[in-house]
């Protein structure tokens, strides 16, 4: 990893950190990180600037604007997501003695042209994402898997990428309402089909590639509840159909909906149906 200072761009020492190894040795051509960079406390302003490849840039800190192609300037600040792109003209950068904590990713690979036909919407605007600290250390990890220089972690990192900004543009609310609907769905399907065994949420994360955060503000939203409230209510909901239909055992019953402590079960049921397990089965 380079860190250097460079008084004209930042005030802080700058970590920058370029693909060191042939494009043919990668095992996933379709999409390469050709460099990421960490530029603390930046300063500098760059005015009618062009690039050669696709380049993702996150502001985690600071305020500034962003402009394309001497359109709108647009407001620029902390938890900002944009993009430089080729055949364009940019204008972007801190407020005039202020700065901002940038990090960017440049890339390359024909699966950018499927982000932008299917879920990069509006690549000239700029993003206002949420991000919390699985998302920072995603992009911790692929620093640190750039660094290392293998090509397998070239190809992690890249795909690592793909996903933090999926994430991203999700929590932004700029995905097509296709794909937020379609990725609701089957994230509630997954979260339906949770009734039996122990609820693990990081897995549930790791499948559908988002965050704890995201995943308990969709919840909240589409269910109305609160994640664990939700994951519970699913899971009395399910124990009153087999008390009803069913000989299971109480014991038997808690543990099969993943509850190790048959008390806590009964305590739980008799807080969301109003009476014991037992008496539920006497009295239905």
């Amino acid at each position: 990893m380079t860190t250097h200072m460079d008084y004209t761009i930042a005030l802080k020492p700058i970590r920058i950190i370029d693909r060191r190894t042939f494009a043919s040795k990668l095992n996933i051509p379709s999409l390469s990180i050709l460099s990421v960079g960490h530029l603390p406390s930046r300063t500098l302003y760059r005015e009618q600037a062009k690039f050669q490849h696709f380049a993702v840039v996150y502001i985690a800190d600071g305020a500034g604007t962003y402009r394309v192609n001497h359109g709108e300037t647009q407001q620029v600040r902390r938890g900002s997501l944009f993009f430089f792109y080729p055949d364009a003209v940019f204008d972007y950068g801190p407020q005039p003695g202020g700065s901002w904590d940038e990090y960017y990713f440049t890339i390359e690979g024909p699966r950018i042209g499927e982000w932008l036909r299917s879920w990069l919407i509006e690549p000239d605007r700029v993003k206002d994402v949420e991000i919390d600290d699985a998302q920072q250390s995603k992009i911790d990890r692929i620093f640190h898997l750039m660094d290392s220089g293998h090509p397998n972690n070239m190809d992690r990192a890249a795909l690592l990428l793909e996903s933090l900004l999926y994430e991203f543009m999700l929590s932004s609310g700029a995905l097509p309402n296709t794909i937020k609907t379609d990725h609701v769905t089957k994230l509630m399907e997954d979260l339906s089909g949770s009734i039996y065994g122990h609820f693990d949420a990081q897995k549930l994360c790791k499948r559908h590639h988002i965050s704890f955060s995201t995943l308990r503000r969709i919840t909240q939203k589409y269910s109305g509840y609160p994640l664990n409230e939700y994951i519970h209510r699913m899971k009395i909901a399910e124990a009153k159909n087999i008390l009803l239909n069913t000989e299971t055992s109480v014991k038997e019953l808690a543990d099969a909906l993943g509850f190790k402590d048959v008390f806590y079960f009964s305590r739980l049921f008799k807080k969301y149906v109003g009476v014991s397990p037992l008496n539920f089965r006497k009295s239905i």
